[in-house]
């Protein structure tokens, strides 16, 4: 048995939003560690700075 057109219609809004929810995990899982480590890098070479800085005007 065929499937009716509202099936079809279905079947293809189904396959579209698993395919976007797919991509959006994959998207995510790749960038936002690169995210979290580039944030995490930044705070750690202005704090090593400010550091330096500290040193320079107390010598």
């Amino acid at each position: 048995m065929m499937f009716e057109f509202d099936q079809y219609l279905g079947f293809l809004a189904f396959l579209t939003i698993l395919t976007i929810g797919f991509w959006l995990m994959i998207f995510l899982v790749s960038i936002i560690p690169y995210w979290i480590g580039g944030a995490l890098m930044e705070n750690w070479k202005l704090k090593r700075e400010a550091k330096k800085k500290e040193r320079e005007s107390r010598a």
